[in-house]
């Protein structure tokens, strides 16, 4: 079951790499893990290896971190895991120490507490900056102003213990496709208005919105449903 879901997202993929003129080796797909088991993240590692590509894992939740524990060896085999929720203060030093990639450095305090935990540890953490280019109250990130992330990425990038590698947004909740183009093209707008040759890297589309995302220049999409069918919460 999931690798025909696999073998009909692919084509999806590629045609909207086409249309914007890249290819696959332009895109890291990212499988947004929550609430999915051990099992489940490695079946769907595998799948996509035998296919050719490998993805990346991306946990939302702190408290599922620890499921990662039974999968080391991917990750010891070169699968990368990102940190894709909400970052607690209180919870910063578990989440630089699972994650390769942090995608929601969204304010201050955020970036300050996985500074500090990197520090402690003696690691230089890549990081993303979480734009809410919807302007939904419901979600995080810093305000879509050019100054603003000019001083965030200054902030990073003056940190020995932090490494600027790019933005991440999470595109309108909305059926209006004009919308949703419009969020995520944003962020490629603002990431190229910095002007930061280290800062290319653009998460953004998930399943409901991938190919939206890909063809306004995505290099990461987080997908989950897409990938493993509907979340169940049981867990």
């Amino acid at each position: 079951m999931m690798g025909e879901k696999i073998d009909e997202l692919l084509p999806r993929i590629e045609a909207a790499l086409e249309r914007g003129g890249r290819s696959m080796g332009d895109l890291q797909i990212l499988l947004a893990t929550k609430t999915r088991t051990a099992e489940e993240i490695r079946e769907a590692v595998e799948l996509f290896k035998a296919r050719g590509i490998t993805v990346g894992v991306g946990e939302n939740r702190q408290q599922e971190i620890a499921k990662h524990a039974d999968l080391e060896d991917l990750h010891e085999a070169g699968i990368l895991r990102h940190f894709i929720g909400h970052i607690q203060s209180n919870k910063a030093r578990d989440i630089t120490r699972f994650a390769d990639l942090v995608h929601s450095i969204d304010r201050e305090s955020a970036l300050a507490s996985i500074e500090k935990r990197a520090a402690n540890d003696g690691k230089v953490q890549r990081v993303l900056i979480q734009v809410n280019t919807s302007g939904e109250e419901s979600k995080g990130g810093y305000d879509p102003d050019l100054g603003l992330l000019k001083e965030v990425a200054q902030r990073c990038n003056e940190s020995d213990s932090l490494a600027l590698e790019g933005l991440m947004t999470i595109g309108t909740n909305t059926d209006d496709e004009v919308e949703i183009r419009r969020s995520l093209r944003q962020l490629r707008e603002l990431r190229d208005g910095l002007g930061i040759e280290a800062v290319k890297e653009l998460s953004m589309g998930m399943s409901n919105d991938l190919e939206i995302a890909i063809e306004e220049g995505a290099t990461i999409v987080r997908l989950g449903s897409v990938v493993f069918g509907p979340r169940d919460y049981s867990h």
